[in-house]
């Protein structure tokens, strides 16, 4: 008798000294025996105003009319054990959401007499979950109002989450893609891998540029800006990339290209600075010097007269423009090609000047058409002056004839007068 005061004493103590969950105690009746610190706390009944009520004050009405209440105790009385989460009501009408852990109490015959509740206030929790819910609903549709293909890929490089954008430039569904290598996608495989490896070692890239396969052939084109992702401890988890579709642009890029390349005259664009950004093949041949030892030297240097040169495209900065600016282009041979260069700023998409696009036209034949024309002038003036000359000389001499045959004739006249006298 003594062993099972002390017993039940400590049991007691457990059932009081535990202030996080309510443990109650009812009959089959529904009437509850015992209520302990945490029931009061989560509840707001005192054990003197709760003892010898009905459970169900402790439930919504609408469970209690649906039957859930009676279905869980029915459980609980047949299979000893049920458990979930519902609706709770406290003493001053508020609800909360708890789990809720119901066991069948027997007596030492082992025939039911009651039920033992143990639940704890979860309400926080189910905030959280629900708040962490619509935060990865909201994402999700970020992610999926994207036109751009998105993709999460792990550290051992598999996909770990994908938009629709990147099903269908795939062609393989969201189910198929998770888990798959991200690199087995591309047309360079071993740069796709590079490019995500690089990633994980850098916290970034931008612009990596990789042309994804579809499953029926097609390619696209794209640039892949990507970061790492982490956890809340701030380790590194994944890395999370966009593709951006630059297959227009490419394709925009090579008809400039194709348009620029079959000029025949040399075009050039210019940074800021002077540097050569880019060349075609007309300038190549006119220089001598290959494109990629071309690009990022000063454009001055390839002239006759660099400081000429040099203030051209300054001119061009300053104007936005120049017309016929006159120059010569020395060949690595030594070969001089006399020019006109027309030239104009370029902008990005802001407005903002970014460098000078710069067209020369070849004068050298030109140039040694008016030289010979002009010699050519030149003679034929100088033929003018001799004949001017020349004809001044005859004319001299004829008056001088004249004025002679006037004096012969005098004296023939004065001759035939003597003779008469």
């Amino acid at each position: 008798m003594r062993e099972f005061a002390e017993t039940k004493n400590f049991l007691n103590n457990i059932l009081q000294s535990s202030t996080k969950y309510s443990i109650i105690g009812k009959d089959l009746d529904h009437k509850i025996l015992s209520w302990n610190e945490g029931a009061q706390r989560n509840y707001g009944y005192t054990a003197e105003e709760i003892i010898g009520q009905d459970s169900s004050v402790l439930h919504t009405p609408e469970d209690v009319k649906s039957g859930i209440v009676d279905e869980m105790l029915t459980t609980a009385y047949e299979k000893g054990l049920a458990e979930g989460e519902y609706m709770r009501v406290r003493k001053d009408g508020s609800r909360f959401i708890a789990s809720v852990v119901v066991t069948r109490r027997n007596d030492a015959s082992g025939h039911p007499i009651g039920f033992l509740l143990m639940s704890n206030d979860i309400s926080e929790k189910k905030q959280a979950e629900e708040q962490l819910k619509q935060a990865s609903q909201y994402a999700r549709s970020l992610i999926e109002s994207s036109l751009d293909p998105l993709v999460t890929i792990s550290a051992d490089g598999k996909i770990t989450d994908v938009n629709e954008a990147t099903a269908k430039v795939t062609g393989v569904s969201r189910e198929q893609l998770i888990g798959t290598d991200f690199s087995n996608y591309f047309t360079e495989p071993e740069k796709a891998r590079e490019g995500y490896q690089q990633v994980f070692a850098k916290g970034f890239v931008t612009d990596y540029p990789l042309t994804i396969r579809h499953r029926n052939g097609k390619l696209t084109d794209v640039l892949y800006n990507a970061s790492v992702y982490k956890d809340t401890r701030g380790n590194v988890i994944g890395v999370f990339a966009a593709a951006r579709d630059v297959t227009v642009q490419k394709q925009t890029s090579q008809y400039a290209r194709s348009l620029i390349e079959s000029s025949l005259d040399p075009l050039v664009t210019i940074s800021a600075d002077g540097k050569i950004n880019d060349v075609n093949e007309a300038t190549i041949k006119v220089t001598g010097v290959s494109r990629e030892q071309l690009i990022g030297t000063d454009f001055s240097n390839y002239f006759t007269e660099p400081e000429k040169a040099r203030e051209g495209y300054q001119q061009v900065f300053a104007k936005g423009y120049v017309i016929d600016y006159p120059l010569t282009i020395r060949h690595r041979d030594g070969r001089l090609t006399d020019v006109l260069y027309n030239a104009s700023v370029y902008k990005d998409t802001r407005g903002n000047v970014i460098g000078v696009f710069a067209a020369a036209r070849d004068v050298t034949a030109r140039k040694k058409v008016e030289e010979e024309l002009a010699d050519q002038r030149r003679r034929e003036l100088e033929r003018l002056v001799e004949l001017e000359k020349f004809q001044k000389l005859t004319v001299g001499r004829e008056l001088k004839m004249v004025e002679l045959k006037k004096e012969i004739d005098m004296l023939k006249r004065e001759t035939e007068e003597l003779k008469r006298k």
